[in-house]
Order: C-alpha cells, then structure tokens, then sequence
C-alpha cells in the first residue's frame, strides 16, 4: 500500500470524508497546451482546504502526489489534484487574483522523513482538539473548537471554531501557544461547515449533502419553502446544522416556473352559492384546493387554475359565478397502479398449515411398501 493509501485513510475516512468533496476530474487532461503552458498547480489539504502553487523548480507532478509547499511560516504538506491548463479554469471559479506574480512555491516532492512528521501532526489533532476545548471551557469562553490541523511540518496549527457572538479569544491564543508550542491560528465556521465535517444520515435517508458533495454553501430561507407549498414547521425544514435544508434550493426554479401563469391565492372566489378560500395547491397539476366559507364539513374542491383565472376575471366585474366547477369538468380521479403487488398472490397463513414428521413420512412409505409386495 503506498503512502498516498495510508494518509488518505487516516486523514479523510476519519474526518467525514471532507477530502473526497477535493478531488477533480481532469476533463483536459488530454489536451496539451504547447504554445503557453502553465506552472500553476492545485494542491488540496484537509477540511475542503485548497490551494494554488507554482511548480518554480518545474517537477514532474501527478494528481496524488505528496508535495511540501511553501507555508507561512515554515512548509506544509499537500495532496496534487490537478495540473495544466485546468487549474486556471479553477482559479477563475474560485475567483483568485494573482498580483504581480505572488504564488507561492512548490519545493519539492515530500520525502520520507517530511510524510512521517506529517503522519506524527495527524496523530495529534485529536487529542489537540480535546485538551484545546477543556482550555475554552476553564476559561469561559461562548465558543466549540470543532476540529483542530497541524501544519506540515508541526509547526502551526489552525484551530476552527463556531461561535454565535463575537468571542474574544486573546488569552485562549496564549494558553494554546504556551500548552501545545506552536503557532496558533483561529479561523471561525458555520454550523454547516461543521455538519459537513461531522457528517451522518439526513431525513431522505441519503448520506448528508454537506458531508458527500458539497462544498460551497448557498444562502437558504423560507422562500424557498413558499413557492414549494411546505408546511412552515421549523424541526420538517431545518436539517441537523440547525439551519434550514440546502435542498430546499434543489427544485425551487422549477417550481417557480410551474407557476409563473398561476392566480393569486389570497383571493376569495364568489358563487352564487357561497364564498370559497384558498387552502393548498397541486402546483404542477395545476389545481388549487378551495373550501367553503362557514362551511363545517371540511369538504375540499379541486379547481383548475384556468376555471380560477374565470372566476376571478368574472368577479372584478361584480359577477358571481353560478357554480365552483363547469359542468364539463369533473374531479380529478386517482391514478391506478401500474403495478401489482407480490403479496396479493400469496397467503399469509401459508406457513402455518401442519406438516407432517419425518417419522409419519417413514411410517406412510412402509405401509405402502407392505401394500405392494
């Protein structure tokens, strides 16, 4: 098993799959740019961490390999994810600037004494992460470190921490710095970068999107739960960030789309036998659900949004309509099944009839013997 195996199971297996969010396809890799090549390289490092470097002593790098790069202070170790013309491509989503030329260095490949003292910081996030939170917490400070990453070469470490409120985290940083020797570095995260982090199984059953897939997170509010006609309820629509499901930005478009031709809902339909109010739609069915004014049975009416439209127009102009649905139009009937299903055909009481033993099977076979001879 080469070294790329074994740093890649204990750094990422352990800490919710972040690394695999980091690995690209390189869909140019076939393609050689003779006439300006690129020295840039893309190198990942933990927590959806990357970066960009220059290959200034022009090495002979792949995707996977183990580069020492030049860190502030000292260097770090990192992963190549990708080469060529499409790191540039990256660069320009992630929107980085170079000013006059400042990339950092790639030094060289990663040796074996520079993994070894790779593998010895990884060791020791954990453990760092424990004494760092009793630290916090002797010194009364509103804030959870939840993860914890030494540089490289062990001598830096970058401490991530959620917080609701500004913290004031000065005499933390000494305490750290005076416990562990080395420099410190507070870098604050949201509670779905934490999620993404401790990973686990949303409501759909599915592994957590943050935790998968995702690495840039989109702002969500309940607008989007709006125009899907969701129930409004705080614990259905928050995940276990704690803040409101990214998925709820999933389908929006499409739903936004679906009713761009639909009536306002906040508009009472006049008959003349009754006032009905809007309670739900069928959004891409295209039926609004109205119900009786006054009326204490709870019966629902299934209208089409192109009978609402009339309905409105007519009363604009003082005219009631004589009844909810045209004479045309019937309710919508329930689709049949297109399949059947397995236990229909099978009793459940199947296996309980008696069966006969083995020593009755035996008895019933002599009998017959003794019969036939």
């Amino acid at each position: 098993m080469n070294e790329l195996n074994i740093v890649d199971r204990g750094y990422c297996n352990k800490h919710g799959g972040t690394c695999s969010k980091l690995h690209v396809y390189d869909w140019l890799d076939d393609v050689i740019n003779i006439a300006n090549p690129t020295d840039l390289v893309e190198v990942r490092f933990k927590n959806t961490r990357k970066d960009f470097f220059r290959n200034a002593n022009n090495l002979k790098l792949n995707p996977g390999d183990i580069v020492a790069v030049e860190a502030s202070p000292g260097h770090d170790i990192g992963i190549v994810t990708i080469t060529g013309d499409l790191v540039l491509e990256q660069m320009k989503k992630h929107k980085v600037t170079l000013i006059n030329g400042d990339v950092r260095k790639i030094y060289r490949k990663a040796k074996p004494a520079d993994i070894d003292k790779w593998k010895e910081a990884i060791a020791c996030e954990h453990q760092t992460m424990i004494r760092s939170r009793q630290i916090s917490s002797e010194l009364k400070l509103n804030m959870k470190i939840g993860d914890v990453e030494y540089q490289g070469d062990k001598t830096k470490a970058i401490f991530y921490y959620i917080a609701d409120d500004r913290v004031d985290f000065r005499q933390l940083i000494k305490v750290l710095a005076d416990t562990f020797k080395v420099r410190i570095e507070m870098k604050q995260i949201g509670a779905r970068q934490e999620a993404g982090r401790i990973g686990g199984i949303g409501p759909c059953g599915r592994e957590l999107c943050c935790a998968s897939w995702m690495s840039n997170f989109v702002s969500v509010n309940t607008i989007s739960a709006r125009y899907q006609d969701i129930s409004l309820n705080p614990q259905k629509l928050a995940g276990q960030c704690g803040k409101l499901k990214c998925c709820l930005n999933y389908e929006v478009d499409t739903y936004i789309d679906a009713q761009k031709d639909f009536p306002p809902a906040n508009v009472s339909l006049e008959t003349s036998g009754g006032t009905y109010q809007y309670l739900k739609a069928d959004i891409f069915k295209k039926i609004f659900w109205y119900s009786k004014v006054n009326d204490k049975t709870g019966t629902l009416f299934p209208v089409p949004v192109d009978r609402v439209k009339e309905i409105i127009r007519a009363n604009q102009k003082g005219n009631p309509v004589d009844r909810l649905l045209q004479e045309t139009e019937t309710k919508p009937k329930a689709e049949a099944l297109g399949f059947e299903a397995g236990s229909n055909n099978d009793s459940l009481t199947r296996f309980d009839a008696t069966k006969r033993t083995d020593g009755k099977k035996r008895g019933n076979r002599r009998r017959k013997f003794k019969q036939k001879s």
